[in-house]
């Protein structure tokens, strides 16, 4: 697959060997982004429930979208042709980009006009504060070898991983707000512009402009 500024290597340049040792790396990073995440939805949703927290059961449903986009990249690279499933994972991540992105706003918008405010979560500021320090690590080992391998849909779900790491943020920055000055508002505020960073992403994947 090749981007419009020409920086995606074409998949035939990469040796045989090397491809095999990639598509494995590819394997071994998509299982640990299924496992953590998995981990982190449980505790998440948990945590949010327990706390009455839209921000914390939304990161964790969050998760579970990450789930579904690893698992995409899985599914792909499991047949013996992992280029000519490329383009149906590509857009499995893709609706998951705008899925994550609906549900952020809905629960941001009645979070902001009329929801319960959260109550305090030790829990799942530890939880945003470990995932800050995970994720960008998955997102930068996805990224490089996807981009070595020439596949889009490993470099698109590495886009999703780094989304996990922004939502983090504004998760740590929510709950940490919530508990020091009461301000209930601050992260569905900051999570819309996530939302709108989640379309943007999704589009890329939709139409295969996510960079190699």
């Amino acid at each position: 697959m090749t981007c419009a500024d020409g920086c995606c290597a074409a998949p035939a340049e990469v040796e045989p060997r090397r491809r095999a040792v990639l598509t494995r790396r590819v394997r071994w990073l998509v299982a640990a982004t299924i496992t953590y995440n998995v981990v982190e939805a449980v505790i998440a949703i948990s945590a949010g429930t327990v706390a009455d927290s839209t921000a914390l059961i939304g990161f964790g449903l969050d998760s579970v979208i990450e789930v579904a986009s690893a698992a995409a990249v899985a599914w792909q690279f499991s047949g013996k042709d992992p280029e000519a499933r490329e383009r149906t994972a590509l857009k499995v991540i893709a609706v998951s980009f705008f899925a994550l992105a609906a549900y952020v706003t809905v629960e941001s918008v009645r979070a902001l006009f009329g929801g319960a405010p959260a109550e305090e979560s030790t829990i799942g500021i530890v939880l945003a504060a470990v995932s800050l320090l995970v994720m960008p690590l998955l997102s930068h080992l996805q990224r490089r070898t996807g981009r070595e391998l020439g596949s889009a849909s490993a470099v698109a779900d590495s886009k999703q991983t780094l989304l996990c790491t922004y939502l983090s943020g504004v998760l740590l920055a929510g709950l940490l707000l919530n508990a020091w000055f009461g301000w209930s508002w601050a992260d569905p505020v900051v999570a819309l512009v996530i939302a709108a960073v989640a379309v943007k992403e999704g589009r890329e994947a939709w139409w295969g402009e996510h960079c190699c």
